[in-house]
């Protein structure tokens, strides 16, 4: 080796350990500081045009003013599709007449004075959310005196150390296999479900991360109405835990159950949550933001939807048809 190239990497490499203190803060430490480096100016103008486009009719016409919470904060893993799916919920309310929607990323909006101006929480992609025990009682009182809460994606990876929080989202992340990279095939539990008509009566592929959930703590069909899951028909989605990382934990891939999109009801109110919601651009997708608003009108109180457990409920289930590439 060229003894003036070990010189220069061996003082590099000691320059880099003993940078000064203040350079090492420089680290985004807040979660203001880390969400400003992971957002980066997104969405561009480009996205939000795509977007903007994507926007669809509401299904039914609100029954008064309604107005929803959109919060984002995070303490886990922070998702950077989560400016996206704010801006969906901005341009949603501003182009049409279904909600308008304040944007939050403090946990002080969590008063029962303050969620009183509100129809609907939205928790958009949060993690690891710490609210204290006043916080705590707002939100599930919010919800079960008649409110509504919509979860997308890692809503499901919320509440740690607060059990009923996570039995009001309906269980907790346990990784995904099926990760973002990947297109997966996802079946329809019921076609005529009203918070199913964005998917015509078709099962379908869509390229996004899937979770599934800590066994222990996901509430199952006997309390929710399951409308989305991943259909294990398919060799492709049967091959996400085959690998060493997730083989010991399935006997048999083919049925393996992995609920996607479900809601229930809570006292009085409704929760509504879809795992869809990991990569930027689910929130440009026409279809799966159709199945969101859905979600959200029911949670409102604006559409009527059957919420009996998918245990009680007699429906027909669609497959995904073959993949074509």
């Amino acid at each position: 080796m060229n003894k003036t190239f070990l010189i220069t990497s061996l003082a590099a490499l000691f320059s880099v350990a003993h940078l000064p203190a203040e350079e090492k803060k420089k680290k985004p430490q807040t979660w203001e500081e880390k969400a400003a480096e992971r957002f980066k100016n997104n969405p561009t103008a480009d996205h939000k045009k795509v977007i903007d486009a994507s926007i669809p009719k509401p299904t039914v016409a609100p029954k008064k003013e309604r107005k929803v919470l959109v919060f984002y904060r995070c303490e886990g893993f922070i998702h950077t599709s989560i400016p996206f799916g704010n801006y969906a919920m901005e341009a949603i309310a501003e182009h049409t007449d279904a909600f308008s929607a304040d944007l939050a990323d403090g946990y002080e909006v969590f008063t029962k004075e303050n969620l009183a101006q509100y129809d609907a929480i939205i928790f958009n992609n949060t993690t690891h959310l710490k609210p204290n025990e006043e916080q705590r009682a707002a939100i599930l009182d919010f919800i079960e005196s008649g409110k509504g809460i919509a979860g997308f994606h890692a809503a499901a990876d919320n509440f740690g150390g607060w059990d009923e929080g996570v039995a009001l989202i309906g269980g907790i992340f346990n990784g995904h296999p099926w990760n973002a990279g990947g297109s997966w095939a996802f079946k329809v539990e019921d076609p005529d479900h009203a918070l199913n008509a964005a998917f015509g009566g078709k099962g379908f592929w869509h390229k996004d991360e899937i979770y599934w959930y800590k066994p222990e703590s996901f509430e199952g069909r006997e309390r929710l109405r399951v409308l989305l899951s991943l259909d294990m028909s398919k060799a492709e989605n049967q091959k996400a835990v085959q690998g060493e990382r997730w083989k010991d934990k399935v006997d048999d891939p083919a049925k393996v159950d992995v609920p996607v999109s479900w809601c229930k009801e809570v006292g009085k109110g409704r929760l509504f949550f879809t795992n869809l919601g990991h990569n930027d651009m689910t929130f440009a997708n026409k279809m799966v933001l159709l199945h969101m608003l859905d979600g959200i009108q029911f949670a409102m109180g604006d559409l009527e939807a059957d919420a009996v457990p998918s245990s009680e409920a007699k429906v027909k289930v669609i497959a995904a048809p073959d993949k074509t590439e």
